[in-house]
């Protein structure tokens, strides 16, 4: 069966029209026909929203129990059953409640796909899990439920839903979205002006990304080579001088121009005219651009003007950023140099700036050829001058006599030019054709290919033997010259590879992606399979081209063992690189090794973490739960002793010790099993609006009376909490301050309102604790001192602290003016989170009340 569409309308932010747009979008489906069904979609009451449900089939939700209340989810069996041709599931990033199919709805959204059921969605940017860090920045607001970004990246299309902060918050004021009640708490908050245009630009920057991805992909199957200027893309061509702190600079403010623009800094190793390139100041340079938002690349280039355009048209760049040449005036004789060769051959899509700077016509700090190879214009430089200086010559020395003698040395002169210019074979061709005139138009018997004299035969064969010594020692010179620039270009690459992928800072997909850039190629892959028997399955992969299923199909691939091998595809590769690309393969064998281990790594953190867990349980339960139930052994034995006649106050007696020792039990085991469903993740809080001075008292009911002081004014804000979670962690800290204050100081339980925070305060006036010892009292299993007073085995802060963050709150330790300690319990208020409404974040109400 055929893997379903998935279709996400996503937003900036809550109320932009998301959930409209995908209703609009199915009433036109239903129109022309298609099998269309609600499968879950939320309305919050929205009365343009909850209009346009009708008219479209909506499967029945599923009911689930939860904590004593009943609420509802996605039926995926059901839509399963009814298998239409599309669904409509809102809220992608939505949290189940426990006990569903699946913990996440875009699971859910994954069966129906593979089911070969197209679903429409919905999502907003901050739900994205890798914005996270970036949208708590912006609004305050950690996000508690998130979306892989790899599950909306999948998706067949993505649409944006946009609107100016301005109209939202109309919309807000209006009545459109929230209740009136909460509005104006929405609009001081979540809505305000500089959060929503923050959010508005990660929303339309993340989907002009993914489109830029769509076309990178488009243009390589289509093999595109012609620029599309869709985008503004600023190519800085570096050379390892001081003067591309300057080109860097100059290309970020061209990109700040331009919406979206881009700099991407290249620095191209090559073996034809490379001047020597700093390390150091590449490493400088490389920082800065990273610095102002671009990339740096590392390319191999034989033909520096070449490669830098290839780069330029692969990445679909629309100007290119270089400095005025640092070659002096006299140095143009040796070519144009790469500037005018770039503006020349860009063509009419690529713009080319020359960037003037301090080191311009300042000279190179080495010979222009140095590490050169020969090229084809002093090549085709050499045969001229083999060729026709041999006849110049001839004509001019017709008109003057000079004398055999100096007649051969113009020759040899000629000859060892062409030989400086082309090599051996234009000087070949030079001292051939120059014996050849030598002897007809110079050597008696004149105008005759025959030599008198004997001493003119060894001037001949002598002048004969200096050019082709002349010319070999160029030639080979020329070719120990190339080989050793083009090792130092490699041995630059391979150091830096070599250095970033031993620290670790190099995943293998970076890697790969590194090996394309360098050889311009259009994908590469790492293989691998277990046996010789087994299929080759993909471990890494980088760039659009084909996917390869074994190595044979890549253009190159080079075997890395026996079972693994690094496949590219693009063009073949000469035998001279095949060197390069082989430590290339080493090195991502060992990233995909060094990927593997940290894997194992984590897994046997985890571990271990887990076995210490369940050992300080079991040393737990076999240490301080023995005293209450020995106490409760002995008082039982004594009842059902006949060998003694209790009186009733001493039945009495030993039943309240049984009762003490079962609370004291019920109250153990309870901080035990909260601390495991913590340890494993399995905590989901059931959050709702509360007035805290409802919750506080109920968590006293295990202290002594006349042991605690209360004060909580009405006045409060309610906060946004699971009750059972807040009672839980009050009665721990009451329950620790109640355990260390001293007798006749009751422990004080206060809170207050502080911005968009409400804090309850447990203050006692025993010993305190030391600054260095306030983080470790909450680690489980500790107890201050190691000198517990009562039982206990240490769990309670853990616990606290634990339930606290589950909530989205904190629990810190302060010390109490005058002698103790006082724990700060602090809460959201209520209201201060309203982008929870879209989503139903967190809420699990029946009726899922909005903030």
């Amino acid at each position: 069966m055929a893997r379903g569409k998935l279709r996400i309308y996503l937003g900036a932010a809550p109320g932009v029209g998301k959930t409209y747009a995908m209703l609009a979008e199915a009433h036109r489906r239903v129109e022309r026909g298609t099998d269309c069904v609600v499968a879950f979609v939320e309305h919050y009451d929205r009365p343009r929203t909850e209009v346009l449900l009708h008219g479209l089939e909506q499967v029945p939700r599923g009911q689930l129990e939860y904590r004593g209340a009943v609420f509802t989810e996605m039926d995926v069996d059901a839509v399963l059953r009814r298998a239409p041709a599309v669904a409509l599931v809102d809220e992608l990033a939505h949290t189940n409640v426990p006990g569903s199919r699946n913990a996440k709805r875009w699971q859910d959204v994954e069966e129906l796909l593979a089911a070969g059921i197209d679903v429409i969605s919905t999502v907003n940017i901050q739900h994205l899990e890798s914005l996270g860090d970036v949208v708590e920045s912006i609004t305050g607001v950690r996000q508690q439920e998130t979306v892989p970004d790899e599950v909306v990246r999948r998706a067949d299309q993505i649409e944006l839903v946009d609107m100016s902060p301005e109209a939202l918050r109309r919309r807000m004021a209006h009545g459109n979205i929230y209740q009136p009640d909460k509005v104006d708490a929405a609009l001081s908050n979540y809505f305000r002006p500089g959060n929503l245009t923050a959010l508005r630009e990660l929303a339309l920057l993340w989907v002009a990304d993914r489109v830029d991805e769509y076309l990178n992909a488009y243009r390589s199957e289509h093999r595109v080579s012609r620029i599309w200027g869709s985008r503004e893309r600023i190519v800085v061509g570096l050379t390892g001088g001081p003067e591309g702190r300057t080109l860097i600079r100059r290309a970020a403010r061209l990109a700040e121009k331009g919406a979206g623009g881009e700099v991407l800094a290249v620095y191209i190793a090559r073996s034809d005219g490379l001047t020597s390139a700093s390390p150091k100041e590449l490493a400088v340079q490389r920082t800065l651009v990273e610095d102002l938002g671009g990339t740096f690349h590392h390319v191999v280039g034989d033909d520096i003007p070449a490669a830098l355009l290839d780069f330029a048209r692969g990445v679909n760049a629309t100007q290119i950023v270089l400095g005025s040449s640092r070659r002096k005036a006299w140095q143009y004789v040796f070519g144009p140099g790469v500037g005018s060769t770039v503006a020349r051959e860009s063509g009419p899509d690529l713009d080319v700036h020359i960037v003037t700077h301090e080191e311009a016509a300042k000279g190179r700090g080495l010979p222009v050829a140095r590490g050169a190879r020969l090229g084809r214009a002093r090549i085709v430089s050499g045969w001229l001058v083999g060729l026709g200086g041999p006849v110049a010559l001839a004509v001019l020395l017709n008109a003057v006599d000079v004398g055999l003698a100096n007649d051969m040395l113009l020759f040899l002169t000629v000859t060892v030019a062409a030989a400086l210019l082309g090599g051996l074979l234009p000087a070949l061709a030079s001292v051939a054709f120059g014996s050849l005139l030598l002897n007809y138009y110079y050597t008696p018997p004149l105008h005759k290919w025959t030599i008198a004299d004997p001493k003119n035969i060894v001037a001949i064969a002598i002048f004969l033997c200096v050019a082709v010594s002349v010319a070999s020692v160029v030639d080979l010179a020329a070719r120990r010259t190339h080989q050793a620039a083009r090792l130092r270009a490699e041995s630059e690459i391979l150091s830096f590879l070599a250095g970033n992928v031993l620290r670790g800072e190099t995943s293998l997909e970076e890697l790969l992606e590194r090996v394309r850039e360098t050889f311009a190629m259009e994908s590469a892959a790492l293989l691998e399979r277990a046996s010789d028997v087994e299929p080759w399955t993909c471990a890494g992969r980088a760039g659009f081209g084909r996917a390869l299923e074994r190595p044979e199909d890549a253009d190159v691939d080079m075997p890395v063992g026996d079972h693994m091998a690094l496949a590219l595809t693009g063009r073949v590769l000469p035998a001279e690189d095949r060197r390069v690309l082989a430590a290339f393969a080493a090195q991502a064998a060992v990233a995909l090794d060094r990927r593997r281990l940290q894997e194992e790594a984590d897994q046997a953190r985890a571990l271990a973490e887990g076995n210490r867990i369940r050992t300080a349980l079991l040393a737990a339960v076999s240490h301080d739960l023995r005293t209450p139930l020995a106490g409760i052994k002995a008082a039982v034995s004594s009842l059902r002793s006949d060998d003694v006649a209790w009186s009733e106050e001493d039945q009495a007696e030993l039943l309240e010790g049984i009762e003490d020792g079962a609370d004291r039990l019920d109250h153990l085991v309870g901080n035990l099993l909260d601390m495991s469903r913590l340890q494993t993740g399995t905590v989901t809080p059931i959050i709702r609006e509360i007035d805290v001075d409802e919750v506080v008292p109920m968590a006293l009911g295990g202290v002594p009376e006349d042991s605690v002081e209360l004060d909580i004014p009405e006045t409060l804000p309610m906060v946004e909490v699971d009750p059972g979670l807040l009672e839980r962690s009050v009665a721990n800290l009451v329950e620790n301050a109640v355990k260390y204050s001293p007798r006749g100081r009751p422990v004080l339980v206060a809170a207050s309102a502080i911005a968009d925070r409400v804090e309850v305060r447990v203050v006692d006036r025993g010993p305190g604790v030391p600054d260095e010892g306030k983080d470790r009292i909450f680690e489980p299993f500790q107890r201050y001192g190691d000198a517990p007073r009562g039982a206990g085995v240490g769990l309670g802060l853990a616990v606290a602290r634990g339930f606290a963050e589950a909530m989205g709150g904190t629990l810190n330790a302060e010390d109490t003016p005058g002698g103790g300690l006082t724990m700060v319990l602090s809460l959201r208020a209520a209201g201060s989170r309203p982008e929870a409404l879209e989503t139903g974040r967190d809420i699990a109400e029946p009726e899922r009340q909005t903030l």
